[in-house]
């Protein structure tokens, strides 16, 4: 093992918990060893064993490909599942990370996001409850529901999973420049499941007027945000642009000094991402080439913005 190669783990590690104290403590629980004996471990003096290393970059989701830099020309990709209904330990300590990672942002002046989506993504509905809901709702019926489907007022989102969405809405406001280039039929994708779960008594008429409200809630929020060409909150830019094309899925990056990754998003709550620099370079040129397919709306081009709003407000007054 080289001094390269292990520098670079412990950096990882130092990542996951840049207090020291706190990295000492989880490596005790995580591998049932004493104080000291870590602490040999990350002054070097004792290498960790393989079957320690496998452990923590299992349990810390930490990348060992990307780590020794294995010249494979293969990108390896990774998937963290999340049960948002019965979070365990595990599930909110993932949670409370993907936050915790994005807190520099408030500091940060080159951060850059950019996300194509054909559904509406947490990013964008974290902030609206219901919608939220129906987000999870959907994920329940489609993936986890075991042959017993559940109706939407059976869906309780525990409030831990509620707080931590409401903190990830707020951080991302935090982001310098965010672009987001949206599906043309984004809006009437989501009308339709709210008719379909509708026509098959999953949903109530209440509740649907509720979704509807935060709709039209979210469109008003949209549009004030493209006209000011800035999020109102933090006063940071945001591009919105409508692609030509129709988009097949939801994919994104993250470009901070500090933070560089790409997702593509799965099965309506599951993220597929890499940290491989290469892979992170490519995505980020491809997902800029997609603005050549599609039409910026906030600030310039008036008509095109108003028309597309009119067009959102009709589909959802006929919900």
């Amino acid at each position: 093992m080289s001094d390269t190669w292990y520098d670079h783990f412990i950096e990882s590690l130092l990542e996951k918990y840049p207090k020291k104290a706190h990295l000492t403590q989880a490596l005790m629980d995580l591998l049932c060893i004493e104080r000291e004996a870590v602490y040999r471990r990350l002054r070097k003096d004792v290498a960790f064993s393989a079957h320690e290393i496998v452990k923590i970059s299992s349990a810390w989701s930490i990348s060992l490909d990307t780590i020794i830099g294995i010249n494979s020309e293969q990108v390896s990709f990774q998937m963290q599942t999340t049960n948002y209904l019965e979070p365990s330990k595990r599930d909110i300590n993932n949670l409370q990370k993907r936050v915790q990672k994005l807190e520099h942002l408030k500091t940060t002046t080159d951060s850059e996001y950019l996300m194509v989506c054909n559904n509406l993504s947490r990013t964008l509905i974290a902030g609206f409850d219901f919608l939220y809901k129906f987000n999870i709702f959907k994920w329940k019926y489609g993936y986890a529901n075991n042959g017993k489907p559940m109706s939407f007022s059976q869906i309780v989102v525990p409030e831990k999973t509620y707080e931590l969405a409401s903190r990830y809405y707020r951080i991302m406001k935090s982001v310098a420049n965010t672009s987001f280039i949206l599906d043309p039929r984004i809006f009437e994708h989501e009308i339709s499941d709210i008719k379909y779960f509708q026509s098959i008594l999953l949903i109530t008429d209440e509740e649907k007027e509720i979704l509807k409200k935060e709709l039209h809630e979210l469109l008003d929020y949209l549009l004030d945000v493209a006209n000011r060409g800035c999020y109102p909150e933090s006063k940071n830019k945001v591009s919105i642009y409508i692609s030509k094309v129709n988009i097949d899925t939801n994919y994104s990056y993250f470009y901070t000094e500090k933070l560089k990754i790409c997702r593509v998003h799965a099965f309506s709550k599951y993220d597929i991402y890499t940290f491989d620099s290469k892979m992170i370079e490519d995505f980020r040129i491809w997902m800029q080439l997609k603005k050549r397919t599609s039409i910026q709306i906030s600030e310039v081009d008036e008509k095109s913005r108003i028309e597309f709003f009119m067009q959102q407000r009709q589909l959802v007054d006929n919900l």
